[in-house]
């Protein structure tokens, strides 16, 4: 009887010391599997509005330096529709993995301002990973108005209070909500005339249906540098030194004055700190470049950079601001 118990204890403790084995080994592969370092499949920037806008142009020139930087495809992916809120969706819905990605520009803070029905939260939902590129808006006015500053133009406005039209892209666009702010701060009263685009709101401001406008480099640049129209002001609270001659808003008597368009990179929220910080590290890396920095230039813009945490200030700060704004201007888009 001894010799049958000592038997069965034997077998259950060889079984034992396998099942441990068995448990240890999976334990060991499934900590190995954990440990591998990001990234190891493709990352998916998705871009929220179709190709050729001014977050896609970022996304196309950032991916080759992160594709090399990280050693895995990066593709970019542009789901367009609903002024950015289909293709936000999608990456709000992703797992939080750092394989699925957003490129947005500063639209982005601008649309919780005029939809409260949005499928996510600007602020919450997502994550920031940093700011890739920055413009300064660029305050112009038609050759057919006499003013040649920004002070001139509002002496002029104040004289004539209603009878300046200002041009915009649409409804609810960043230089409308921007002109909207101005008009606040420099107690002046104008008409808003929104167009479907950059192309017929400089046309417009050609042929002098309208008289101001704030428009970004990109749509404004060529018209300027032709003078058939003026540029009286930038937005950014600096001279932009691509654009030196051209005073500020702030130094043309409205101290802290800010009005700049970004482009920035954004994760689901619940990615992981590190990854977050991995893809910082390799953003402010690659627009340090100096041929990254020359194809931004070509395009009117500037690297920006920063930690993720400025990044996210920024987001929360302009929310709140577009927010205030289209509420006491009664801005609402149908």
């Amino acid at each position: 009887m001894d010799a049958f118990r000592s038997g069965i204890a034997f077998c259950f403790g060889r079984a034992a010391l396998k099942l441990g084995a068995s448990g240890l080994l999976a334990a060991t592969l499934l900590m190995g599997a954990a440990a591998e370092p990001y990234p190891t499949q493709t990352i998916k920037i998705i871009v929220p509005f179709p190709a050729g806008g001014l977050n896609d142009t970022v996304a196309r020139l950032v991916a080759p330096y992160l594709e090399q930087a990280l050693g895995k495809p990066v593709i970019i992916d542009n789901r367009g529709g609903a002024s950015g809120s289909i293709g936000t969706k999608a990456v709000v819905a992703a797992a939080p993995d750092g394989y699925t990605l957003l490129m947005v520009a500063s639209s982005h803070t601008i649309v919780p301002a005029t939809n409260n029905t949005l499928p996510y939260d600007t602020v919450n939902d997502l994550a920031a990973i940093a700011m890739v590129s920055r413009n300064p808006l660029m305050f112009v006015v038609g050759n057919q108005t006499p003013a040649k500053t920004l002070l001139e133009f509002v002496a002029l406005a104040k004289a004539a209070p209603g009878k300046f039209n200002f041009a915009s892209v649409g409804p609810a666009s960043q230089g409308h909500l921007v002109t909207e702010l101005f008009e606040q701060r420099a107690g002046i009263l104008m008409q808003h005339i929104p167009y479907r685009g950059g192309a017929p709101a400089v046309t417009s401001l050609l042929t002098g249906e309208t008289q101001f406008a704030v428009l970004s480099p990109q749509v404004s640049l060529p018209q300027i540098e032709a003078r058939a129209m003026k540029a009286v002001a930038v937005g950014s609270l600096t001279r932009d030194p691509q654009f030196p001659e051209i005073p500020t808003v702030a130094e043309s008597g409205y101290p802290g004055f800010e009005a700049i368009q970004w482009v920035g990179l954004l994760a689901p929220a619940g990615t992981s700190r590190e990854i977050v910080d991995q893809l910082n590290f390799e953003i402010n890396r690659a627009i340090r470049e100096p041929e990254l920095i020359a194809k931004f230039a070509q395009q009117g813009m500037s690297p920006a950079g920063g930690t993720p945490t400025a990044f996210q200030k920024t987001i929360e700060t302009e929310v709140k601001l577009w927010i205030d704004i289209a509420q006491k201007a009664n801005i609402k888009v149908p």
